[in-house]
């Protein structure tokens, strides 16, 4: 269930930054307007995935925070290539550690 749930998680983020990033080239970067639209469509495919996590909305999403850093990190160095630095990788483990608290960690 772990694997499944971490999953849905990145499949979530990539649907988020993905479809921002194509909005962010048709308005910032003047690329085609069909971007913003295929952007669009991918933001709206991130509004639903959350829906397949195994818990409550609340937890859900406060976890998925975490995972959105990460993933927007990973996204800055791989897509911008900007590298990150020591405080942004450590910040990274910190609110992964985060996450797996808050959807992994045994309840009564």
């Amino acid at each position: 269930m772990m694997v499944k749930s971490l999953l849905f998680f990145i499949l979530a983020g990539l649907c988020e930054i993905g479809g921002g990033y194509l909005v962010w080239l048709a308005l910032r970067e003047g690329k085609s307007p069909w971007l913003a639209v295929l952007g669009v469509v991918v933001l709206g495919i991130y509004g639903a995935v959350p829906t397949l996590q195994p818990t409550h909305f609340g937890r859900a999403y406060a976890a998925y925070g975490g995972v959105f850093i990460v993933l927007s990190i990973g996204w800055g160095w791989l897509v911008d290539q900007v590298k990150p630095d020591r405080f942004d990788l450590l910040g990274g483990w910190v609110v992964l550690l985060g996450v797996l608290m808050i959807m992994y960690a045994p309840r009564s």
